[in-house]
C-alpha cells in the first residue's frame, strides 16, 4: 500500500511540474514566437481543453486497459508532449501539443485520485493530501528550476525536465507489482450488454433529487470559478510582475515558486484545520481573505511588499479546492461516486476560459484592470462561499 501511494506521489509530482510549465516560462515564449498574451491565454485554454478531455475520458480508458494501463498511456502521451514543446515547432502546433499535455495529466490525475479513495480505506484523507502536497512541491520546483534556464537563454529545457520526471513516473507504474492491488489495478471490466447498461445509465442519470439540484449548480459554478482563478495568477503571476514592477522574466519566474510554496506548506495544514472549524468556516474565510489580498495586490507598489500578498495568496487559498470537495460531497449524500468528478470536470473548464479572458485582458486592458479582473472572480467566489455557508 506504501508503495502505491508513493508511486501516486510521483505522478502528482508530475502532474504539478506539467501545470505550471507553460505560466512559468510564458513571457519568454510569446516572446520567442512574437505573440500576444492572448495566444498564450488560448495556449493555456487548450491545455486545459485537454485536460477536461482527460478527465472525461478516463473511465472508458480504464475500461478498456485497465487503471495501471489508463495511467501508462496518460503518462506516456504527457511524455511526448513536452518533449514537443521542447522542440518549439511551428506555433499552430503547440495548440495540439498543449492539448495531449492537457489531456495526459488530466487523466493521471483522475485515475489516481479514483485509485487511492478505493484502495485505502482507513486514513484515505491523509493519503489524498500527500499526493496534494506532492502536487504542490512540484509546481513550486518547476518555476524554481526555469528561472536560472531563462537567465542563461536555455529556457526550453524546462519541458524536458517534465519529460524526465514522466519518464521515471511511467518506468514506476510499468514495473512496480502491489501484491494484492495488481489484480484491482489491472482489471478490465467485461463489456455489459446493451439492456444492462440501459439499466445502469438509468440510475446513474440522476443521482440527485430536489434541492440537491441546486448545490450541484452553485459548487459547479464555484469551482469553474477557482480553478479559472488559480490558474490565471499562476500562468499570468510572472507577467503581471514584469508589466507592474518592472521585473525580469527569471525573476519573475520565481513568483509562481513563492506562490507553490505557500500552497504546499498551507496544504499541510487545511484538513487539520477544516476538521476543527468545520468545511463550510473553512471555505469561507479562505475565499474571504483571497478576496481582500487580490484587491490590495493592485496598489502594493514594492516587489517586497507584492511578493508578501503573493505569499499569503498561496496559503489562504492551499486547502479551497480539497476541502470544498470533500463540502460538496458531504452536502450531497448518495452521489458521492459522481460529484468529485463533475466538481473536477467544472474546474477543468473555468482553467481553460479564465485564462484565456485573463490573457486579453493583458493585451487590451491595464495591469491593474487586469487585476481588478481577478480580484471580481474572487469577489464572486466569496458570494457562492457565503452561499453554501447558509446552505452548509
Amino acid at each position: 500500500m506504501k508503495k502505491l501511494i508513493w508511486i501516486g506521489c510521483l505522478s502528482y509530482f508530475v502532474i504539478g511540474l506539467a501545470h505550471v510549465v507553460l505560466g512559468s516560462i510564458l513571457p519568454v515564449l510569446l516572446q520567442h514566437y512574437d505573440r500576444s498574451y492572448s495566444a498564450g491565454g488560448e495556449l493555456i485554454f487548450s491545455q486545459f481543453a485537454g485536460f477536461l478531455a482527460g478527465v472525461l475520458i478516463s473511465p472508458l480508458l480504464n475500461r478498456r486497459f485497465g487503471k495501471r494501463g489508463g495511467i501508462m498511456i496518460a503518462t506516456g502521451l504527457l511524455l511526448c508532449a513536452e518533449i514537443a514543446y521542447a522542440f518549439l515547432p511551428p506555433w499552430g502546433w503547440m495548440y495540439v501539443i498543449a492539448i495531449a499535455a492537457g489531456f495526459g495529466f488530466g487523466m493521471i490525475e483522475a485515475v489516481i485520485g479514483t485509485i487511492i479513495i478505493a484502495a485505502v480505506t482507513e486514513g484515505t484523507a491523509v493519503a489524498m493530501s500527500r499526493l496534494e502536497v506532492l502536487f504542490g512541491v512540484g509546481a513550486l520546483l518547476m518555476p524554481l528550476a526555469a528561472s536560472p534556464l531563462i537567465a542563461a537563454g536555455q529556457w526550453r529545457l524546462a519541458f524536458l525536465i517534465v519529460a524526465a520526471f514522466s519518464l521515471l513516473s511511467l518506468l514506476f507504474w510499468a514495473k512496480s507489482r502491489f501484491g494484492p492491488l495488481d489484480s484491482a489495478l489491472d482489471e478490465r471490466p467485461a463489456r455489459p450488454d446493451r439492456a444492462a447498461a440501459a439499466g445502469t445509465a438509468r440510475r446513474l442519470s440522476l443521482p440527485y433529487k430536489g434541492k440537491q439540484w441546486v448545490v450541484l449548480g452553485l459548487f459547479i459554478l464555484f469551482f469553474f470559478l477557482y480553478v479559472g482563478t488559480e490558474m490565471s495568477l499562476v500562468n499570468f503571476m510572472p507577467a503581471i510582475f514584469i508589466a507592474k514592477l518592472g521585473m525580469s522574466e527569471a525573476t519573475a519566474a520565481l513568483t509562481v515558486t513563492f506562490f507553490w510554496l505557500a500552497m504546499s506548506a498551507g496544504r499541510l495544514f487545511a484538513g487539520v484545520i477544516a476538521e476543527k472549524i468545520s468545511y463550510r468556516i473553512y471555505v469561507l474565510v479562505s475565499c474571504f481573505a483571497a478576496l481582500l489580498l487580490l484587491i490590495i495586490f493592485p496598489f502594493a507598489g514594492h516587489r517586497l511588499a507584492a511578493f508578501a500578498i503573493i505569499l499569503l495568496l498561496g496559503l489562504f487559498m492551499s486547502g479551497i479546492f480539497s476541502i470544498a470537495l470533500v463540502f460538496s460531497s458531504k452536502l450531497l449524500p448518495g452521489a458521492e461516486e459522481s460529484t468529485p468528478s463533475i466538481m473536477i470536470a467544472s474546474g477543468g473548464i473555468g482553467g481553460a476560459v479564465l485564462p484565456l479572458l485573463t490573457g486579453w485582458s493583458m493585451d487590451h486592458l491595464q495591469i491593474a484592470q487586469t487585476s481588478g479582473l481577478l480580484a471580481a472572480f474572487a469577489a464572486l467566489l466569496f458570494v457562492l462561499s457565503v452561499t453554501a455557508w447558509r446552505i452548509g
